[in-house]
């Protein structure tokens, strides 16, 4: 079953509604970061009481598949979602051994915007944290809010999900 971390800057946004038509009929676990206080990443790795970020990263483990959901905001991903990615630090020192369980693991991309294509480079740190704890990054599903929804893609799409759980 996949796990969906959605990081959007509102509830119930156009990123919500393409996960919900995407994983219509695939059983998933959707996390709204917004629901989940993260911590800004610090170097001293104090970090409040109510901070989720080891349960988020717990949760990771316990999936095979992981699906990262995030508005397109000014060429990036959203501030909640790059909020969370900046904590992936701590698993590569006080969380190390959750960062090396994340190995061998599928993460794809669902992402939302007004641009027609999704903007250059947007794919970039995704793929790169990914590979870095030598996980695979398995796709991409891009929608254009000024474009007709992505049919076809978005089944292929969820053919990958559903071939992987």
């Amino acid at each position: 079953m996949p796990l969906v971390v959605l990081g959007s800057a509102r509830q119930a946004g156009d990123t919500q509604h393409l996960v919900e038509r995407v994983l219509a009929d695939i059983p998933h676990t959707l996390v709204n970061l917004l629901d989940w206080p993260v911590a800004p990443y610090n170097y001293q790795n104090d970090y409040p009481s109510d901070d989720t970020f080891p349960q988020l990263a717990e949760l990771m483990i316990g999936h095979q598949v992981l699906v990262f959901a995030t508005p397109v905001y000014w060429y990036s991903m959203s501030g909640v979602m790059k909020q969370f990615f900046d904590r992936f630090t701590n698993l590569t020192d006080i969380h190390k051994q959750l960062g090396r369980q994340l190995a061998g693991k599928h993460a794809f991309l669902l992402a939302v915007g007004s641009d027609k294509e999704l903007p250059e480079g947007f794919e970039v740190p995704f793929r790169r944290t990914v590979e870095y704890f030598k996980m695979t990054f398995s796709g991409t599903l891009y929608q254009s809010l000024k474009q007709p929804f992505p049919e076809e893609t978005a089944h292929q799409f969820a053919q990958q999900l559903r071939d992987l759980r």
